[in-house]
């Protein structure tokens, strides 16, 4: 098994983690702890959440989990707010008043007396870094989160934490989750190289783009009925596109020939790029994790990742997954 330095922690994390945004929705509380199960079997020992996965749901389901099987110490648990939680107007965003409150229900949730990594879903333009990483910083002198990192944040945001941290004295963020695939290779522009040169740990979400990257969407007339693009709709919807599906498809028959499934190469291929730290995984099967554990023995030949870049070429994109973002506001002809 490969361990990676996070950030410069010295932390050691699995090359491939855990991604939960499924568990209680769709995917069922007995398949979602037989997955966290055969995940930590398999040596993976980051689990990442969020309050707003249906609805603390997933949270909760984590929690079990590690209580029945007893393996709190074998993990670290990764959980971020920043959603709407409730109904009122400090329910939601990285204020202070709802950070604190926010990381008290996670604990309670997770049965746990610390998270080991606390993210910002999400960066608010409106709020002060400044009242978020004051706040953050209490949580970690309080003992009740050992890390900070944040998530879909620009990379001058990002720089701008970090310039405060270490202006003000102030917790550091230690990572940024960025969305990361062959089909939006974007953050190879500035955060890639910002996180090279001052230590920050990358950790992408959605690697298979959806299931772009695995061949799922022939055309975007008919999603697949078990597909977040069919369930969720959306901004989940609006990542399908004429050129992606197109892209995806190619991408394919690369893999088929280099004797390779495409949702293999796919994790694969983030995995093995130059400053990611190690990607999300969130398979919604326990056979889907089954399928993408190989990964964690493998390394990316240079002929392919040549192949890959002539599909798309290096920091530009085919689709669209910084669509959760209100900050992103580069167009690129998706049709």
């Amino acid at each position: 098994m490969e361990y990676r330095s996070l950030g410069r922690t010295g932390v050691k994390i699995s090359a491939l983690c855990l991604g939960t945004d499924n568990f209680g929705n769709p995917t069922p509380e007995s398949e979602s702890i037989a997955i966290i199960n055969r995940a930590l079997d398999a040596s993976i020992n980051l689990i990442d959440t969020s309050n707003s996965y249906a609805n603390g749901e997933s949270e909760r389901i984590i929690g079990r989990a590690l209580e029945l099987n007893g393996r709190r110490q074998q993990v670290l648990i990764a959980t971020k707010a920043h959603y709407p939680v409730g109904p009122g107007p400090n329910d939601r965003g990285n204020s202070r008043l709802h950070l604190l409150n926010a990381c008290d229900q996670s604990l309670r949730r997770l049965k746990t007396d610390y998270i080991d990594l606390y993210q910002l879903h999400r960066p608010s333009f409106d709020i002060p870094i400044d009242e978020t990483l004051a706040a953050l910083t209490d949580l970690v002198r309080q003992g009740k989160v050992r890390y900070i990192g944040s998530s879909t944040a620009p990379a001058w945001k990002v720089m701008e934490s970090l310039m405060v941290s270490e202006m003000k004295g102030y917790a550091r963020f230690i990572s940024e989750q960025p969305p990361y695939n062959l089909l939006d290779r974007r953050i190879e522009n500035e955060l890639v190289p910002l996180s090279q040169a001052y230590g920050l740990g990358l950790l992408p979400w959605s690697p298979l783009a959806m299931g772009l990257l695995a061949g799922r969407y022939s055309d975007g007339s008919v999603y697949p009925a078990d597909s977040r693009a069919s369930l969720r709709g959306g901004i989940y919807a609006d990542r399908i596109t004429a050129r992606a599906i197109l892209v995806g498809n190619k991408f394919v028959q690369l893999a088929q020939s280099f004797g390779m499934s495409p949702a293999q190469l796919a994790v694969l291929w983030v995995k093995d790029q130059p400053g990611i730290t190690a990607p999300l995984i969130g398979p919604r099967t326990l056979g889907q994790l089954e399928h993408l554990l190989p990964v964690l023995q493998m390394n990316l030949d240079e002929a392919l990742r040549a192949a890959c870049d002539k599909l798309v070429p290096r920091g530009s994109a085919v689709a669209n997954f910084h669509n959760s973002a209100g900050w992103m506001q580069m167009q690129v002809p998706w049709n």
